[in-house]
């Protein structure tokens, strides 16, 4: 969930939120919403806005006479774009990507097999014209283009699957790719192994081969961990 152009709670969202995800604010920190709107130099109500926001993701939780409560990361909304892209901007992302990436792994190949399976023929032109798109920007440093056609091409994956809990995790997807690229856990120019793996995968979902989409697929993810294994070493 974007905070563009939501004003006050948004900035105050956006420096509280990534202080509670880094561990600034341990689990059982208790804010004063008071001392809060002080420090932000925002009113109250702005500051109640922003706690609501954090409500929600099951950061906080809110109790009369006690404050606003860091909850235990086990609680938190771990799927939420934004606490993802939070995460990813502090000193934890190597274990963030990984957790992610692993998560990916679980997920996508299966998705690939059922989009070989139900795509439409719409569907399938659409994979193969972000396999391209990832083809045309995968020289020259041109990492941002590439994002953009690599988040559209899994985003159809898990579209197209059929299977409106993996449609769900597109989302989460899109923050993996954006943080891998904004936090420069990517190589300049993308593997060439990789661009030509997508390009495989939209073949195998225009030709219904379910097995071969499924098996490309998991080499992509495979991939992108030893990506990680080189980038960004976890302990």
């Amino acid at each position: 969930m974007s905070t563009t152009g939501r004003g006050l709670h948004g900035h105050v969202l956006e420096t509280l939120g990534p202080a509670i995800t880094a561990g600034e604010y341990p689990p059982g920190s208790v804010l004063r919403t008071d001392e809060l709107a002080q420090q932000f130099d925002v009113s109250r109500s702005v500051m109640r806005e922003a706690v609501r926001v954090l409500e929600s993701m099951y950061l906080v939780q809110s109790r009369r006479r006690v404050g606003v409560t860091v909850r235990p990361k086990s609680e938190w909304n771990v799927y939420d774009p934004q606490v993802i892209r939070w995460r990813l901007a502090g000193a934890d992302r190597p274990h963030q990507l990984r957790s992610l990436t692993v998560l990916r792994s679980a997920i996508e190949p299966v998705a690939a097999g059922l989009t070989a399976k139900n795509a439409t023929a719409e569907q399938c032109a659409e994979l193969t014209e972000c396999a391209l798109g990832m083809v045309s920007n995968s020289r020259g440093h041109q990492l941002e283009g590439y994002l953009f056609h690599d988040i559209a091409f899994h985003r159809v994956i898990l579209n197209a699957s059929g299977n409106e809990m993996f449609a769900r995790l597109g989302d989460v997807v899109a923050e993996v790719l954006a943080g891998r690229t904004h936090h420069e856990v990517m190589f300049e120019d993308p593997d060439p192994a990789a661009v030509t793996l997508h390009v495989q995968v939209a073949e195998a979902v225009r030709a219904r081969d379910a097995v071969r989409a499924e098996h490309l697929v998991r080499e992509i993810t495979v991939g992108a961990l030893h990506e990680l294994d080189i980038l960004a070493p976890g302990k």
